[in-house]
């Protein structure tokens, strides 16, 4: 196996002529939506936005700092800047909030933060770090993730892609409690998400007093028991994000372990399907879990030895290449670039409802972020 470095090298034209197309794109949807918040999917190929408290509403502007970073193209801060004031709205609605505030704030405010010295982001990241600690249940030791009673003892993988709020809080502030909220968060997940063979549940629910798990769902998956892939990017890269940050062995072996059964179960094509068990047929992909992934196998190739990091950065370049081939859209005229994304499963047969094979927020971001990462960029919104 090649070293990762060799790989980067490789691949850098590559990489290089990739990013001139989503610049060239990016440059004309950043001011064609930029009074908009897409709320994760696109319509008509077009941005349309959602509720102001969804959980996807800080990948546009985080998107926009990622680029502006690199380019240093003003059209991109001010767009970033006009989602991250937009969202001013979503604080003021505090029951309406979930675990979700990380993906919200963080790479908008935080990432703001980080390359302006705006003090008012900074205020901003600091009240979603608030309120993703309160959610912590003290005995259980687990992050809630959604709202309702019949959901509060509910944990779900995709948290573990928050806890970088907490960590940077913690650092922020000098306070070591959001450290160890975010550390017993990650350590519930290597023992109630991460199954032996490297595969993720989705969601558990567990006892409120010992954190006993009491059940778990198929959630966006395909069944109980099954193997939903971008669950499946949420942990690699979240163990990743963890290990980046406390230096723990243990995040670090766990990321691993997940990475190793996702680069088995997609390295036919290197184009993830929705569910690792779904039946064969229909065939059903998701690229978002695919750039989610390939942004957490870089950093794992990064931490570990150069060749034992050849592998990881394999698989994420074969990733990378695969959807630049077979799913983006450059074209400057409408506002999708990374296609064949997935919501969920189609549990009900309902592939309109299930949103199948779409171009979604949160895809553009990873891929772009991935792609950036190839070239060098050392701008770490997580």
């Amino acid at each position: 196996m090649k070293s990762y470095k060799t790989l980067l090298e490789e691949n850098r034209a590559w990489a290089e002529e990739t990013f001139k197309k989503i610049d060239a794109k990016m440059s004309e949807m950043t001011i064609r939506s930029r009074d908009k918040i897409p709320d994760g999917v696109t319509e008509d190929g077009f941005h349309k936005e959602k509720s102001i408290t969804w959980w996807t509403n800080g990948f546009w502007g985080g998107l926009n700092w990622l680029l502006y970073n690199y380019t240093k193209n003003e059209n991109y801060m001010l767009t970033a800047k006009s989602s991250e004031k937009k969202m001013d709205e979503a604080l003021a609605q505090y029951e309406k909030l979930h675990h979700d505030v990380g993906f919200m704030w963080h790479i908008l405010s935080g990432a703001s933060y980080q390359l302006t010295g705006d003090k008012d982001s900074r205020t901003r990241n600091l009240f979603a770090a608030s309120t993703l600690m309160s959610r912590f249940v003290l005995d259980g030791g687990y992050i809630v993730a959604w709202n309702g009673k019949s959901q509060q003892n509910w944990t779900i993988i995709d948290c573990l892609m928050n806890l970088p709020l907490l960590y940077w809080a913690s650092k922020e502030l000098g306070d070591d409690r959001f450290k160890r909220v975010a550390m017993a968060h990650a350590d519930m997940a290597i023992m109630d998400h991460l199954r032996e063979d490297g595969s993720v549940v989705h969601i558990a629910e567990h006892d409120r007093e010992t954190g006993e798990v009491v059940q778990t769902f198929g959630g966006q998956g395909s069944a109980v028991g099954s193997s939903w892939s971008r669950g499946q990017a949420w942990a690699l890269y979240g163990f990743v994000i963890s290990y980046i940050h406390t230096g723990e062995e243990r995040y670090l072996n766990a990321a691993k372990q997940v990475a190793n059964y996702f680069i088995a179960n997609c390295c036919d094509d290197w184009l993830p399907r929705v569910d690792f068990r779904a039946p064969e047929e229909p065939v059903m992909y998701d690229t978002t879990a695919g750039a989610c992934a390939a942004c957490g196998l870089i950093e794992l190739a990064k931490i570990l030895p150069e060749n034992e990091g050849g592998m990881y950065m394999n698989g994420a370049v074969n990733m990378l290449r695969a959807m630049e081939e077979k799913c983006c859209n450059f074209d400057p005229s409408n506002d999708h670039m990374l296609d064949y994304g997935t919501v969920r499963f189609p549990v009900d047969g309902d592939m309109k409802k299930a949103e199948v094979h779409i171009s979604i927020i949160y895809g553009d971001y990873f891929f772009t972020e991935a792609i950036l990462k190839l070239l060098g960029s050392e701008f770490f919104p997580w």
